[in-house]
């Protein structure tokens, strides 16, 4: 008797994580479903109106999707460690003036780390999340690539370059072959209760989206009204704290200054944040570090790539320097709007991902 692959689902109680222990199941792996818990289950703060993963409701969506499916599921505490890698990081980069992806370190630190750890302790050969994108192996190098999911308008490669090779030898992303369209109608015929639940939104642990109300609950008190100046230092009013601000902003400043403003530049050692026309926000270099390759043992000196600096972004051509080993230059083709220091560049070759890094400053 052949024994059957084991392998462990990320569940968070949406559609896509459902369809993705459904799929694995009807392909014959051994599944057992597990979600993080990275909420204070005393303090449930929102209703059943809110469908992202922190919420109640949604342990009780992936428990339900489970039973449908016959599988163990379990729900294991990830809190300080999500409190650590994810909230303090969230809340100290926005008080250091630059613009944080919770998402890139929940997937680095606690997803991709702590959970595909404990998946191996349980003895699980794999783990499996409802990402959209494709793990492939190629035997002409050896190693495994990342490559966009079928879905581009759904594709999660983004937030997925800290991957490593030990990780994606591991890793099952069934959903990269498929259209979320064809996900939700894999879901009826499952006949699973997420089928048509709504997406979650963007942060989980904003429940309300609502950041500066969050951020001044835990750092209110080192928040200070300040000034918005011009490039050349002028002021031109006053702002209400400048972790409240993110390059390339340009409604709710509450300033009226007779034509389109923009941040352009945040100032955490003088409380100053910089506000300048269109093409003030324009640059065609960044600065990148804390990089991760996954087509690289070891960064070349220089090579050409798409570049990606937000989630939503079109890649475009550049040419990636190398400063040092966590340090590269970016020379985009053309100027490109609103380079943001916190955000990641991610790296490109058609739809297979090289790589990333954090963005440090633009030039």
């Amino acid at each position: 008797m052949i024994k059957r692959k084991k392998v462990l689902v990320a569940m968070s109680g949406g559609v896509d994580s459902s369809v993705t222990a459904a799929l694995l199941l009807e392909q014959g792996y051994e599944v057992v479903g597990v979600t993080m818990q990275i909420w204070d289950p005393k303090v449930e703060v929102v209703g059943e109106d809110y469908v992202g993963c922190c919420s109640l409701y949604a342990v009780n969506d992936a428990r339900r999707v489970a039973d449908r499916l016959g599988i163990p599921y379990y729900v294991l505490n990830f809190r300080q460690l999500f409190e650590r890698k994810v909230i303090d990081y969230f809340t100290e980069e926005y008080m250091r003036g630059r613009t944080p992806n919770p998402c890139i370190a929940c997937n680095r630190y606690v997803k991709f780390d702590a959970l595909l750890n404990k998946a191996i302790n349980l003895g699980m050969d794999y783990m499996a999340t409802g990402h959209y994108a494709r793990v492939v192996y190629k035997d002409d190098t050896g190693k495994y690539g990342l490559f966009r999911g079928v879905d581009r308008k759904k594709d999660q490669t983004y937030v997925l370059y800290n991957l490593t090779q030990e990780i994606l030898n591991r890793l099952l992303l069934p959903l990269g072959d498929y259209t979320k369209e064809e996900v939700r109608m894999l879901a009826r015929k499952y006949n699973l209760v997420t089928a048509d639940k709504p997406e979650s939104q963007e942060i989980c642990f904003v429940p309300d989206d609502n950041y500066r109300k969050f951020l001044k609950e835990r750092r209110g008190e080192e928040i200070k009204p300040g000034n918005f100046v011009d490039v050349k230092g002028n002021i031109l009013g006053r702002h209400q704290g400048y972790p409240f601000y993110t390059i390339g902003q340009r409604k709710g400043l509450g300033v009226a200054l007779g034509k389109p403003y923009y941040v352009v530049e945040i100032r955490p050692e003088t409380n100053e944040v910089v506000l300048g026309e269109a093409a003030e926000i324009l640059n065609q270099e960044l600065i990148a570090t804390d990089l991760n390759f996954l087509w690289f043992d070891e960064i070349p000196e220089q090579f050409e790539a798409e570049a990606q600096i937000r989630y939503n972004a079109k890649p475009q051509p550049a040419v990636v320097k190398r400063i040092n080993k966590d340090k590269v230059k970016v020379i985009f083709a053309k100027p490109q709007r609103a380079i943001t220091p916190g955000q990641a560049v991610v790296f490109y070759r058609g739809d297979e991902l090289l790589g990333g890094g954090t963005i440090e400053k633009s030039l």
